[in-house]
């Protein structure tokens, strides 16, 4: 893996984390441009996956903080880590039981188009159906809302499909406002990607070899620097902003990889 490599497939997956567009997708599709596939690139992209959580961790601390000292004697921050567990628990048991199926059958650049073009009509029909609702903080998330954004997590299971789109559109259907929506998202991401990032390292270990750690820990410093900016945008652009333009670029994306894979 060069290092020129491992800097541009550090600033897709810091790009794409989070943007419900796929990083999964985005990412399997970038390797087979760059010509890198196989064992070692899936080990790359599990390695550089942490930059990414640290960046929410890191734009979140404030957050996190004032939850650890609220958690044991505020009962609305001790519900918002549960329902944070809650909506965790349905991908991560499901992703347990199939995750390895999937991986083996369907990370393929076909797969990943058909998704993200059901995925950005989904989207687009999702913003135009559902009616504005006023902003709110996520910490008044229900419990059932909170299932229901950790069923439709499973749906990202499918590479192309997008666990944020998959979170933050649930959300939006269970009765979130899109900016809660996606800030919940986000504290999800830590115990998903977190937990699903230390059981694949665990499992590829083996893969790693020691002229991988200079252009493995440049693409994690690079997801890292890039998934930081984006969050703060992102949250930026949901205050004012719907879903809509992404929506529409995952259709076109979607087409043109069908197109580029299938038809060229």
């Amino acid at each position: 893996m060069s290092i020129l490599g491992a800097i541009i497939l550090g600033i897709v997956e810091g790009l794409t984390e989070f943007l419900p567009v796929s990083s999964t997708g985005h990412l399997i599709l970038a390797g087979h441009l760059l010509s890198f596939t196989g064992p070692d690139a899936a080990t790359f992209e599990i390695f550089i996956q942490p930059g990414a959580i640290l960046a929410v961790v890191w734009d979140f601390r404030n957050s996190i903080i004032e939850l650890g000292r609220k958690i044991r004697s505020h009962r609305d921050a001790r519900g918002f880590v549960i329902n944070v567990g809650l909506a965790f628990l349905p991908a991560a048991c499901v992703g347990l039981l199939v995750g390895d199926l999937v991986k083996q059958y369907l990370f393929a650049p076909l797969t990943v188009a058909g998704a993200l073009v059901a995925g950005g009509v989904a989207m687009y029909a999702i913003e135009v159906k559902l009616p504005v609702r006023p902003p709110g903080p996520p910490e008044r998330i229900t419990t059932r809302q909170a299932i229901g954004v950790g069923v439709a997590q499973i749906a990202a299971l499918f590479p192309g499909v997008s666990r944020s789109a998959a979170t933050i559109m649930g959300g939006m259907l269970f009765g979130l406002d899109r900016r809660a929506a996606t800030e919940f998202s986000f504290y999800l991401a830590i115990p998903t990607l977190g937990a699903a990032t230390i059981y694949d390292l665990l499992h590829n270990l083996d893969a790693l070899d020691t002229t991988d750690i200079l252009p493995f820990s440049v693409g994690l410093v690079t997801s890292f620097v890039v998934a930081l900016l984006v969050i703060r945008l992102f949250l930026k652009y949901v205050r004012t902003h719907d879903f809509r333009p992404l929506a529409v670029y995952r259709i076109i994306a979607g087409v043109v990889v069908l197109w580029v894979f299938a038809v060229a």
